[in-house]
């Protein structure tokens, strides 16, 4: 994957690219993207794949101008548009599957195709969704896979959650990446989507993991009921970082809308 940038209105955007084929765009989640990211990595390899960082992640520049939903929903069509690309396959994962859906409902006829990879968006009373922000560096394994242990060793390069080399960095980095999410995130994850699903008219195919403990499944039966015509792809042994621990059943999952 190749690291470009391009200019929209409100500032600079950095982004993966590569692969050949017909164009995708990933949206990542809260806790970012590398360009070591197993999926994209795999998905390039069927596909043309823009994936571009939100302000504030990777070494991307902050945006303050970006205030509320609306805000990130727009900024995500200007990226968009400056990438040259039409009618993409749109995929995104967790906060990226938020906007994602959003996008596909402020302008339903702009999208054709959508995957949503457990998606963020919608609150239910009866099964809240755990704060992140409130998440200690060492719980966040538990809460994002399936298998505790493989998934701490990819989110910390095989270091201990509580070395201090790791520790540094994680704070770091999060404090800048979550003071962003946080302006759709916080203090939970609601802004309006659940009135606004029914205006998506693409094709929409959901991916949840079984074992998610983040955003439980309950969730995907939520949003299949909300998107019209939405199938859902259920998948056992994986956790809220499916695309990491099932890379391949998420990218076959957007190869059937293609």
């Amino acid at each position: 994957m190749e690291l470009k940038t391009i200019q929209t209105h409100h500032v600079p955007v950095r982004y993966l690219e590569g692969g050949s084929g017909q164009p995708v765009v990933f949206l990542h989640g809260a806790g970012g993207l590398t360009a070591e990211d197993p999926f994209v990595a795999r998905l390039a390899e069927s596909f043309h794949v823009y994936a571009p960082f939100l302000p504030g992640y990777g070494d991307s520049e902050e945006c303050p101008s970006l205030r509320d939903m609306l805000d990130f929903t727009l900024h995500s069509w200007d990226v968009v548009d400056a990438l040259g690309v039409k009618d993409p396959i749109l995929v995104g994962h967790s906060m990226g599957g938020m906007i994602a859906a959003e996008m596909a409902a402020v302008a339903p006829h702009d999208v054709s195709r959508l995957v949503l990879l457990c998606p963020s968006g919608l609150w239910l009373d009866d099964h809240p969704i755990p704060d992140i922000f409130a998440t200690l560096p060492f719980e966040m394994p538990a809460l994002l896979f399936h298998d505790v242990a493989a998934g701490q060793a990819m989110m910390t390069a095989g270091l201990a959650v509580d070395d201090p080399g790791f520790l540094q960095t994680y704070l770091v980095t999060n404090a800048r990446q979550l003071g962003m999410a946080g302006k759709i995130l916080f203090p939970i994850p609601e802004r309006g989507l659940a009135e606004r699903l029914y205006r998506v008219k693409a094709k929409t195919l959901l991916v949840w993991g079984d074992s998610d403990k983040l955003i439980p499944p309950v969730y995907a039966q939520e949003f299949k009921h909300r998107i019209a015509g939405a199938q859902l792809v259920s998948v056992p042994e994986a956790g809220h970082m499916i695309h990491w621990e099932k890379t391949r059943e998420c990218v076959e999952a957007v190869k059937r809308l293609a």
